[in-house]
């Protein structure tokens, strides 16, 4: 098939202003590696807020695509690329998988050039490296599909990899939107007990409650560091795994997990912010760890969740409460921030289903 010459896309060209829905060309050759896809959903993961909000500091890419987990189905292939080929059914995902690492595409708007990575999904089309797509089977629903190129493998290898949860084993989730109702999920499919999920909204608490967790805090109702400790006494958590990035939120679950306990974190504190610690409990087996992506291994995570999904009646659909297409993305974002929206928001590109 030829490379169509334009597509829609949603671009971040100022930090911290909404995206600019507007027209891109694309190369009309691949390079070594490269694997067109044809979009057919995205998520929105908060790595892309922080991206939008310069949370890392200086963007010196600007202005570029977005976007780091979709489904879609691939459109054609480049040179070398033996992994997938054209009509398969493929997961989008930002962690690296099978094949090769090609050099990221070069796309054009407004007659300069427009970065991208390895992967974007914000877009209609995306060129991609062979390495961050996973081929699934024909008959898997796309609009599902999307959410394992990050959401679903980044929560559950938190929880096995990360965490190293065990049955039993007490956990706390201090942020129960996005990621955090999969590691709620993937804690109840462990075995865990309690599993205590915290959130500042009761739309995303009530979700997070119909994953798997025992136990619901509203952090801006009530003091969350005495109702754990009401819950769990004072010998604290064995997990404590924060989503939000705040300072003050590490140095809590820092400060009231079990001796030997693990905190996990997977929010990311923005450029500048800094955390106190005792670190004395860390020489006698308390741990703290950083989660990039719950450590997944896409091409061998995605078959394996997928498989697992397609076995049980966990309801793995109801973690998408919104869906909008493309124009209304700078609006999905609006609601993701604002709280507005519980649980997962996919958008729908056109011409897929």
């Amino acid at each position: 098939m030829t490379i169509p010459s334009t597509m829609q896309a949603a671009i971040l060209v100022e930090l911290k202003k909404p995206l600019v829905i507007d027209t891109v060309e694309l190369p009309q050759s691949l390079e070594a590696g490269q694997v067109l896809v044809r979009i057919a959903y995205s998520g929105i993961c908060g790595s892309q807020l922080g991206e939008i909000d310069g949370a890392k500091g200086e963007d010196k890419f600007l202005p570029h695509l977005l976007g780091h987990e979709g489904s879609g189905t691939v459109v054609a292939i480049g040179p070398g690329v033996r992994h997938v080929a054209a009509g398969d059914k493929v997961v989008l995902h930002w962690r690296k998988g099978m094949g090769i690492e090609s050099v990221p595409p070069r796309y054009t708007w407004r007659n300069k050039q427009l970065n991208a990575g390895w992967v974007t999904t914000f877009n209609q089309y995306a060129i991609v490296a062979e390495n961050r797509v996973t081929r699934i089977a024909p008959d898997i629903n796309m609009r599902i599909a999307c959410l394992f190129g990050c959401a679903i493998t980044t929560g559950f290898g938190v929880v096995v990899n990360n965490a190293k949860l065990k049955i039993g084993e007490s956990l706390v989730v201090y942020g129960a939107g996005g990621i955090g109702l999969n590691i709620v999920q993937a804690a109840s499919l462990t075995s865990a007990w309690p599993i205590i999920a915290v959130d500042l909204y009761d739309e995303k608490l009530a979700l997070a409650q119909k994953m798997g967790a025992t136990h619901l805090i509203n952090a801006a109702k009530t003091d969350p560091e005495t109702e754990i400790k009401r819950i769990l006494g004072t010998a604290g958590p064995d997990v404590f795994v924060d989503n939000t990035g705040l300072p003050r939120i590490i140095e809590l679950g820092y400060a009231i997990t079990k001796p030997q306990g693990r905190v996990v974190l997977v929010g990311v504190p923005k450029a500048g912010q800094s955390s106190t610690l005792f670190t004395l409990p860390i020489h006698f087996g308390k741990t703290l760890v950083g989660s990039h992506g719950g450590d997944a291994v896409p091409n061998e995570d995605i078959p394996r969740y997928l498989k697992l999904f397609g076995a049980t009646t966990n309801p793995l659909d109801q973690l998408i409460t919104h869906e909008v297409d493309l124009p209304q993305i700078n609006d999905a974002i609006a609601g993701i921030r604002d709280g507005s929206i519980a649980g997962r928001c996919v958008v729908k590109m056109d011409g897929e289903a």
